[in-house]
């Protein structure tokens, strides 16, 4: 099989789909692997490692997309890249469709297969392919809001930890997932108030065994989170159902109870955002007010420490290109159950129960 790793082109994106042992490992069992030049610089990866490895360097995006049976990625295909897919072509990566209607059409115009990292499931239950970058964003989600929450930034002019005879900043953390628990590690580590608010109950239960003391663990209802970000100076939106669009948790009216030049950090932005007033931004522009409340809302969070963001996301997602490469796409799938639960759209046909409801579209079977 032919693999093609394009170079990322979502802006502030340094991440890269594959690293050499990956190209060494694929081209070992007899597939040829592209990689456009520059794909891994942002990793700090030259296109020597990746020719040392096996792999042919492609000038062009094009011809990468044009020859290529299994397109490895990061980030979804952008609008100037909906013209290079090809009918019958798989593309491996993150999606987010719930999150775009038009990405959505585009991909099924296409006719390729989409299989999607944040859909696939282990035989646990888990989300293998989110969870490292899940990781990634909670720790970077506080690392952000103490900048953000600084006074130059147009934050409160607060640091997260305090200091002696001052008290600590208060850190507001809805959902109590991969995202959530990482970021209410690294809070309490700078000494934050920390309260992390979930809907299930086992999960605050284990939390709050893991926790050190400064983390509370509450149910989260409509008053519980009205209550919670009154007092917050630091809000990260860490909710997640996998496959569908989050769920809107704070309204705009909601924002007056606030305190001033607070911080929202939406993590779930990938996926709609969990703040009514959350819209994309990017690293280059991270912030901007609304309401007088500091709102980042970074769709690719990790893209900004492409290094380790790479090697923990190929870390991965190798085992899975393997399996598609060796096996060919209908057999993987087959064979592999957490494969097909990835395969988000097929040949113009939607298979992912939640893309198909929150678009009104007909959901096919697998």
């Amino acid at each position: 099989m032919r693999i093609g790793v394009p170079k990322e082109i979502k802006t502030d994106e340094y991440r890269v789909a594959m690293i050499p042992v990956g190209v060494e490992e694929l081209t070992r069992a007899g597939h040829q692997v592209l990689v456009q030049s520059g794909a891994g610089q942002g990793s700090g990866i030259s296109d020597d490692r990746y020719a040392q490895s096996g792999a042919i360097i492609v000038e062009d995006a094009s011809a990468i997309w044009q020859q290529a049976d299994l397109i490895v990625k990061v980030k979804e295909p952008l609008p100037g890249e909906w013209p290079l897919m090809q009918s019958g072509q798989c593309v491996f990566t993150y999606f987010h469709f719930a999150a775009d209607e038009k990405l959505t059409k585009a991909v099924m115009q296409s006719g390729i297969v989409a299989i999607a990292y944040e859909t696939i499931r282990d035989a646990k239950g888990t989300l293998p392919l989110l969870t490292p970058m899940s990781e990634v964003a909670g720790r970077m989600s506080i690392q952000e809001g103490a900048k953000f929450l600084e006074r130059p930034f147009e934050g409160r002019g607060i640091l997260l930890g305090g200091v002696p005879g001052v008290s600590p900043a208060k850190v507001v953390i809805l959902g109590g997932g991969v995202v959530g628990a990482n970021a209410a590690k690294v809070a309490a580590g700078l000494g934050a108030q920390v309260f992390i608010l979930d809907v299930n109950l086992d999960r605050l239960r284990y939390l709050d065994d893991v926790m050190p003391r400064n983390v509370t663990t509450l149910f989260s209802d409509r008053h519980t989170i009205l209550e919670c970000i009154a007092q917050a100076d630091l809000v990260i939106g860490a909710v997640l159902i996998p496959g569908a669009r989050a769920p809107r948790l704070v309204l705009r009216e909601d924002l007056r109870r606030m305190q001033p030049r607070a911080v929202i950090i939406d993590v779930a932005i990938d996926q709609g955002g969990c703040f009514e007033t959350s819209k994309p931004t990017t690293h280059n522009q991270p912030t901007y007010m609304v309401d007088d409340i500091v709102h980042y809302c970074v769709t690719n969070m990790p893209g900004a420490v492409g290094r380790t963001s790479t090697y923990a996301l190929t870390n991965v997602t190798l085992p899975y290109v393997l399996q598609l490469a060796n096996k060919g796409i209908d057999r993987a799938c087959q064979e592999n159950p957490a494969l097909q639960g990835g395969v988000n759209i097929r040949h113009g046909r939607v298979l992912n129960p939640a893309v198909a409801a929150t678009f009104g579209l007909e959901c096919a079977a697998a």
